[in-house]
């Protein structure tokens, strides 16, 4: 990949070639008109006279130019050759650029004109060779300038992508894709014609055969170049926003254009990196927003809006409490606490995603996890009760990273209400009722047990197959029930984890 100081010596090589081969092409547009139309202009002076008459001056007038346009272009890029970040100023005046290189032989060619046209009358000349040469004079110069901008507006693309990306979308633009059709036109057919136009009406249609040829000649190959030039200048872009626009489609968001073109097509390559940007950071706050609440209630919210309110559902929830968080904080330093309960919530988040729940809320060092809600799962209870069994399992054995580690897990199931829960300014989603209750209170009662897992009587009840991997342990009071709660355990501690 080139630098940017090589890039702008390559763009301004570019240039000149492209320039020069424009000059060309107009210079044979002026043959046309005037050398074969009306044969010498001066037939008085001899032919070396006359011919030195015509390269005097073009060499003059050329080796002036070359100079202007040499320093105008080193002082427009000096940034780029310095391999140094553009001011604003220098952004705005490089977009001018390719329109002022190709204006400014423009002007030289009228001056041309103007000059060939005098010396022709001084030296006496009919009328009608000296309107030749003003015809032939100003339609060259309109060639040279609406084929030079089309070809060296493209040799400008590697410095405008340096200075197109972070500008404000109301700035200078480059001629649009309407304005370089017209100048395609204006060279493949309306300047050929309007110049057979005017011999017709000035010149008493004396534009002979060869004129013609050498019109026409002119016209099929610069404007096939020029057509060419443009719609290069328009296809390419849309081709790499095409392949772009696919890979998004592919959710493939590591993807971004180079804006090169200063005109609508660069607005459309600058839009498109707008939207991925949109697209990333949408994608970015979906992720930060299932970590926060829980991909299902994100995926809830993001498919039915979002809203105070609540319903009724049959739900089963986990209830995880680390038994002696508080002694470990005092006894065991900062970061190690929290590693320790990082690794803690790993085990639940891995779990319980494993199962198909979903954590609904951290609360200091125990979890709320719920199955059934906000997503239908009739076999929730079944799920729950092989989360907490695997979980129990899983805490022993981080027990052995974690010397003392340990948690109580309750286990209930029943009905509870689900829904978001606060202001319209701060809410969250949640579930309450009998059921979470349930749940809190035996994770309570479990961390006095040698088995620190406790399930009721109806998630065992719903559990289907895994029900047969639990034991009935008899009754438990639980704060805030008037009657006995049935409590069930794992019969077997699972080695493999497996249900």
């Amino acid at each position: 990949m080139l630098t940017l100081p090589e890039a702008a010596r390559s763009v301004r090589v570019s240039v000149r070639v492209r320039l020069l081969f424009a000059n060309v092409v107009g210079g044979l547009a002026v043959m046309a008109i005037v050398m074969l139309s009306s044969g010498r202009l001066l037939r008085s002076v001899p032919l070396v006279v006359e011919l030195a008459a015509w390269f005097v001056p073009f060499a003059v007038l050329f080796a002036i130019a070359y100079l202007w346009g040499h320093a105008a272009f080193n002082r427009s890029v000096r940034w780029a050759l310095e391999d140094r970040t553009p001011s604003e100023a220098e952004k705005y005046d490089l977009l001018r650029q390719p329109w002022r290189h190709a204006r400014r032989p423009l002007m030289f060619w009228l001056v041309g004109a103007a000059v060939y046209a005098g010396a022709s009358a001084l030296l006496g000349a009919e009328a009608s060779v000296v309107v030749s040469v003003v015809d032939a004079g100003v339609l060259g110069g309109l060639t040279t300038c609406a084929l030079g901008y089309l070809l060296i507006e493209r040799s400008f693309r590697p410095l405008f992508a340096h200075v197109l990306e972070g500008l404000p979308a109301r700035r200078p633009r480059t001629l649009g894709i309407r304005m370089r059709f017209l100048l395609a036109w204006a060279i493949g057919s309306g300047i050929p014609l309007l110049a057979i136009s005017l011999d017709a009406l000035v010149g008493g249609g004396d534009l002979g055969r060869p004129a013609v040829a050498l019109l026409g000649a002119v016209g099929l190959g610069a404007g096939f170049l020029a057509t060419t030039s443009t719609a290069r200048s328009v296809a390419e872009p849309l081709d790499g926003v095409r392949h772009a626009l696919g890979r998004v489609r592919d959710d493939d968001l590591a993807v971004g254009l180079v804006v090169d073109d200063g005109a609508e097509v660069g607005e459309v390559q600058a839009g498109f990196n707008r939207m991925v940007q949109g697209l990333r950071e949408r994608q970015q706050l979906q992720d930060l927003f299932g970590r926060h609440v829980g991909h299902q209630v994100a995926a809830r919210a993001l498919a039915h809006g979002t809203g105070l309110g609540g319903e009724q559902a049959d739900a089963s929830v986990v209830f995880v409490d680390m038994v002696g968080s508080t002694a470990m904080a005092e006894v065991l330093p900062p970061a190690e606490v929290v590693a320790t309960l990082n690794d803690f919530f790993g085990v639940v988040v891995r779990t319980v995603d494993g199962q198909g729940g979903w954590v609904n809320k951290f609360e200091g060092d125990g979890a709320v996890c719920v199955f059934g809600v906000p997503g239908v799962q009739p076999d929730h209870a079944e799920r729950a009760l092989r989360a907490a069994r695997l979980l129990h399992r899983a805490f022993e054995v981080l027990a052995g990273h974690h010397p003392g580690l340990a948690a109580g897990i309750g286990v209930s199931s029943g009905r509870v209400v689900a829904g978001n829960v606060g202001t319209e300014a701060r809410y969250e989603y949640t579930v309450i009722g009998p059921a979470v209750n349930e749940a809190a209170r035996l994770s309570d009662v479990a961390k006095g047990r040698a088995t620190k897992v406790l399930a009721s009587n109806e998630v065992v009840r719903r559990g289907g197959g895994e029900a047969s991997q639990w034991r009935d342990v008899g009754t438990v009071a639980l704060r805030g029930r008037a009657a006995p709660t049935a409590i069930f355990e794992p019969a077997v501690p699972d080695r493999a984890g497996r249900s």
